[in-house]
């Protein structure tokens, strides 16, 4: 009997471990490669959406440096909302936030990301039993899709994670249907728990139609082998696996599913509460949708210009038309330039983008060859997942489809951006096409073989062919370049606009349709023997596929996208305006800033009464409609002054509001009202500082009426304390009444006590909070501490430390096996 020690050594020696390691070692330094020097320097990015992380997580970040607590709320945004979507920090999550740190390998940032993405779809490569070389070519095939570089760019890092998790995912999916339970439950319950971690419920939910039809597939399989019972044990065993998975998360998605009720995604504006069916309107939800020909950019990146912007020293700058062809000042007329200068290359649909959908010339030719040679359940899942993903990204372009989602499909309407969801397109391209290489490499010396190979060569040539040769066919005119030959005085430029718009399609036809034959030649070498060893194949297909990838991405993200920061973290610069407001050194006020009220970057600062957010509360968002961004009558004034906007940011000007209502006051009357709709229009009926709008039932839960005690000049009430989730108030009244609050009503966590007795929070004037104080000198303390947090993490640790002895077994089981073998 051999001792573990021996087992394990002949392990790490095997011909499919070296070439893991040789494959962990190429992926590395393509990661490395793509991103250097700024990787290595430190260089940041200043992508949006990080930015926008950076400013709404301050407040918050600040709290827990100088008091060790984890703040569910903040005051920074938005007046006022919960941190569920901002900053979903739990205790159990500490558990399992070393793996990301692992799984990148310690590489430098951005180098990590994409070297996880690679490692992830050659964990699922090796699960399929495929030699480490082809698997290796998919990886970097998946990792190298231009998506996953542009959303980089963008900042939707935790998108990226997300898809980073599930090839491993479902590598577990797939090992638990091929039999090995134990260890396809282990892959798949670790997987799944670091994916929905990574707190992008839209990538998963995507990936959730993939997965389906994998299941179907193999259930289509069971059944022709009559395998029923082994189908139904994988597929139990994988239903406790998403279950750990899932509870792992708990305290998050408990949170959010809870917290979504009550945002512009739920059924949170008074629009929403009024329709029969929630959710976003369909307008929303089709924003982004990919164009029917524009699908084709998976072959041909520039079929449609290729983007509209471009990261460049850390913001969004245009990709102008004059850029497309080099000398254009010297043949363009001046009125030309002068125009074109100012057009995006991007001709798509009306939205603009930071780059297309590119899967790579090489893999898409191996796409359709896995169509032609592989055969079972298993390629119609992934053809099925392709098709539908490329019609679901249509959007308004394929309303019938979309239409059908929206009102039959669980949750499908609670997404926008339709086109994001060919991801699940990219990952099951490269997939089919190195199980169809794979499968073609046994049969390419056969008749079979050459035809499929000339099949495939030959439609993915031929599209580009027909492009290099008329490149309007797939479409060069928008709706921007009818309006141009529309207008007097500019046929010259929109015939220049054309011409411009046609080169680019040309060229990138022309660059993908050499990269296919180029590939192609390869494939035939081989096939006709000149070729002895099919490694040799795949070394040159590697390269290829890199260089095809490599080059093209470089295009939507560069060195010059990255701004020099000498190793300091991203950091937000004030404004003069900023500057000047913070030489109030009372900081319990709020800022409207009219310049950028939709933007992150003013909540760094102060506590605002803008921000940005995809799912701010439903509530806030009506008042935002109705009155916050109009100021055309005194009643918007009046939201804006209970809001305690003590200062009003525009054009650059700061002004102070002499108006703000302040952090609190009493109030002598109440305009009662019996339904949502009412409460928000009453707002336009009354003297805010002296009267209150309340819904019946509000009323009822604070125990007042329309007759309160009147108020004297002596009575106040004052905020003592600020944190973010903690507020303290000293109140003095000769009768008692009701206390209005300057924040931001919710209808669940917080909680009021008087003196230390807990006393009802109730909702005034729409979402103001508001406390019915006895007469007297009274503290009154708000503490936001919603108690399903601490059950929810409770569970979620019980489940992340089952997973961790699953995967324990697992290994244990593995290495017993191995041992076996040897014996």
């Amino acid at each position: 009997m051999k001792s573990i020690t021996s087992t394990l050594r002949q392990w790490l020696t095997s011909q499919q471990t070296i070439g893991f390691i040789v494959s962990v070692v190429v992926m590395a330094a393509v990661s490395l490669a793509f991103f250097y020097p700024d990787n290595f320097e430190h260089n940041d990015l200043r992508q949006h959406d990080m930015v926008q992380g950076l400013a709404n997580s301050h407040e918050i970040d600040q709290y827990k440096a100088e008091t060790g607590v984890q703040s569910m709320w903040t005051g920074s945004l938005f007046s006022g909302m919960p941190a569920f979507q901002i900053a979903p920090k739990y205790s159990s999550s500490t558990w399992y936030q070393w793996v990301t740190k692992v799984y990148g390998l310690g590489l430098p940032s951005p180098s990590n990301l994409l070297f996880m993405m690679m490692l992830g779809f050659m964990i699922l490569m090796m699960a399929l039993g495929i030699r480490w070389y082809w698997g290796l070519i998919g990886a970097i095939a998946w990792g190298l899709s231009s998506y996953f570089v542009i959303i980089i760019g963008a900042g939707h890092i935790w998108k990226f994670v997300t898809l980073a998790y599930i090839p491993p995912t479902i590598a577990g999916i797939i090992v638990a249907y091929r039999g090995r339970f134990i260890t396809g439950g282990a892959l798949a319950a670790f997987f799944t728990m670091m994916q929905v971690a990574s707190n992008h419920v839209q990538m998963t939910y995507y990936f959730g139609f993939l997965i389906a039809a994998i299941i179907v597939a193999f259930f289509i399989k069971a059944l022709k082998r009559k395998e029923l019972k082994r189908w139904s044990l994988a597929t139990a065993t994988l239903l406790v696996a998403a279950a750990a998975g899932l509870l792992a998360n708990l305290p998050n998605l408990y949170h959010t599913n809870r917290y979504a009720k009550e945002t512009m995604r739920g059924e949170g504006t008074v629009e929403m509460a009024t329709e029969a069916d929630g959710g976003l309107s369909r307008d929303y939800i089709t924003q982004y949708s990919y164009g029917r020909a524009e699908t084709l950019s998976l072959l041909i990146p520039n079929v449609k210009g290729g983007a509209s912007l471009k990261p460049v020293n850390g913001a969004p700058a245009l990709l102008p038309m004059t850029e497309v062809a080099a000398n254009t000042d010297t043949y363009l007329d001046t009125p030309s330039r002068n125009v074109l200068s100012q057009l995006p290359q991007y001709f798509g649909e009306p939205e603009m983008t930071n780059g297309p959908v590119y899967a790579g010339a090489i893999i898409v030719m191996l796409f359709l060859l896995g169509c032609i040679v592989v055969k079972g359940p298993l390629k119609w899942a992934l053809v099925t997942a392709t098709v539908l993903s490329i019609l679901l990204a249509w959007g308004r372009n394929f309303m019938g489809l979309t239409d059908l989602f929206i009102d039959l499909v669980p949750m499908y309407s609670k997404f926008r951006t339709p086109e994001s969801i060919l991801v699940v397109a990219q990952f099951c391209m490269p997939l089919l096409g190195m199980l169809g290489l794979v499968k073609w490499i046994k049969t390419s010396r056969e008749i079979s073989g050459l035809k499929s190979l000339y099949i495939a060569s030959g439609i993915t040539a031929f599209l580009c062919l027909i492009a290099v040769a008329v490149p309007s066919i797939y479409g060069v005119e928008d709706e921007l370049s009818r309006q141009l030959v529309n207008a007097p005085g500019y046929e010259k430029i929109y015939i220049n606009l054309l011409s411009l718009r046609e080169s680019m399609v040309r060229a990138d036809a022309l660059r993908s349709l050499l990269f296919i034959v180029a590939g192609a030649v390869v494939m035939w070498l081989f096939a006709k023997g000149k070729l002895k060893r099919s490694f040799y194949v795949a070394a040159i297909l590697g390269v290829l596929v890199t260089a095809d990838l490599y080059t093209a991405d470089k295009r939507y993200l560069s060195h010059e996208s990255f701004v020099a920061t000498g190793g300091r973290a991203t950091s937000i610069e004030p404004t003069a305006a900023d500057l000047e407001i913070l030489r109030d050194t009372d900081p319990d006020y709020r800022v409207l800033d009219l310049d950028r009220f939709a933007q992150a970057e003013p909540s760094y600062f102060h506590k605002t009464l803008g921000g940005y957010h995809a799912a701010k509360l439903g509530r806030y968002q009506d008042l935002i409609d109705r009155h916050i961004t109009r100021l055309q009558s005194e009643t918007d004034y009046d939201v804006i002054n209970m809001l305690n906007a003590r200062y009003i940011v525009y054009q650059g000007q700061v002004m102070e509001n002499p108006d703000a209502m302040g952090n609190a006051w009493f109030v002598d009357s109440l305009k009662i009202t019996s339904s949502r709709l009412d409460e928000l229009n009453g707002l336009a009926d009354v003297d805010l500082r002296h009267q209150a709008v309340i819904d019946a039932e509000q009323a009822q839960l604070l125990g007042v009426d329309a007759n309160l005690s009147p108020i004297s000049d002596s009575d106040e009430i004052t905020l003592t304390s600020y944190a973010p989730d903690r507020l303290t108030y000293q109140a003095s009244s000769t009768r008692g009444g009701l206390a209005v609050l300057s924040e931001v009503w919710f209808p669940w966590g917080w909680k009021a006590y008087i003196d230390g007795k807990e006393t009802p929070v109730g909702r005034v004037n729409y979402l103001l909070r508001a406390v019915n104080i006895p007469a007297g000198n009274h503290s009154i303390e708000l503490v936001f501490a919603p108690e399903t947090v601490n059950s929810t993490v409770a569970v979620a640790k019980a489940a992340i430390s089952l997973i961790y002895i699953w995967v324990l077994i697992a290994i244990a089981m593995a290495v017993a096996r191995l041992r076996k073998q040897e014996n």
